[in-house]
């Protein structure tokens, strides 16, 4: 049989990490990208069966699925486990049914344990509790990246699994109900800074420390972790280095230039204590970040600011 001309999905195109993953493949031009109809419900088996037997796809990026901060994890944890649940079963399925050349299956950094030694590596991974804030989205998507580990050792399916650190950009969802944590304090803090508010307040105690990644940066992890990595267990994909939430929203406040308090509050919950990952593996394909942390930080303000001001 003649090898497929090679075709490129995006499963979740609309999502920031979606959208950025077409934006490197666009400028990379090297295959096929497939259109995601407007439409497309990856919750639905019957609309993901008949987008892949009419569109043919060779390879498929997973970036489909809900997500959100703490506060929709709290607010929405049954549609957020049941939604990524269900994207992932169809597609891998699919996938696997019409003989998809390689799917790279994007997870989340709090499918490792609450109390992870750091740098997190995926050897650790269901060693221990997660973290009750997020634990049914995070529970959805370590299922993915064992369902994918079991479609590899049962039928021999060409689908890796990879987990990124915590992505934010130009395009990243700014709503109050469903923002991660950069999204929120920029928006949070630029309502603060036109309305003359004194203080903005912070989640937690400022002390959980996070690992960013510009979402440009990470599209063109993606790419690498698809075309060189093939391994059982799934590839983070990080920059190395960490902020504390406090450090993070000093920083978020310069760029947005805002002049008020910042107040930790310590009866919200902080989440995982510190996500930072090993990303030793990746690093070792020959990929690195493009984009500085504060230099992202600055264009991702901008463009927030710019969208609100249009």
């Amino acid at each position: 049989m003649a090898a497929r001309e090679p075709a490129i999905f995006v499963a979740g195109g609309a999502t920031l990490i979606g959208a950025g993953l077409r934006r490197a493949l666009e400028r990379q031009g090297r295959a096929r990208l497939l259109p995601e109809p407007a439409g497309l419900d990856c919750a639905r088996p019957d609309q993901v069966e008949d987008y892949f037997a009419q569109e043919r796809p060779t390879h498929v990026y997973l970036a489909a699925g809900r997500s959100g901060g703490i506060g929709a994890n709290q607010r929405h944890p049954a549609e957020l486990m049941r939604d990524n649940l269900l994207v992932a079963c169809n597609l891998l399925e699919a996938a696997h049914r019409h003989g998809v050349v390689k799917l790279l299956n994007l997870a989340s950094s709090c499918s490792y344990p609450r109390d992870c030694a750091q740098p997190m590596a995926p050897e650790a991974l269901m060693t221990g509790p997660l973290e009750p804030s997020n634990e049914a989205y995070a529970t959805a998507k370590l299922s993915a990246i064992v369902l994918a580990r079991a479609y590899r050792q049962q039928y021999g399916a060409p689908f890796i699994s990879a987990i990124p650190a915590n992505a934010f950009g130009p395009g990243d969802d700014f709503s109050a109900e469903d923002s991660h944590v950069i999204a929120a304090l920029i928006r949070r803090m630029a309502e603060a800074r036109d309305r003359g508010l004194p203080e903005v307040e912070l989640w937690g105690t400022g002390a959980a420390r996070r690992e960013f990644i510009y979402v440009d940066d990470l599209a063109e992890a993606c790419i690498v972790a698809m075309a060189r990595y093939d391994g059982d267990l799934p590839i983070n994909l990080g920059c190395g280095g960490d902020l504390s939430i406090l450090e993070l929203a000093e920083a978020v406040r310069a760029a947005v230039g805002y002049g008020g308090r910042l107040v930790c509050n310590p009866a919200r919950p902080d989440g995982m204590p510190r996500k930072c990952l090993d990303s030793s593996v990746l690093l070792a394909l020959g990929w690195r970040p493009r984009v500085p942390f504060p230099e992202a930080l600055r264009w991702t303000c901008r463009a927030y600011l710019e969208a609100r001001h249009a």
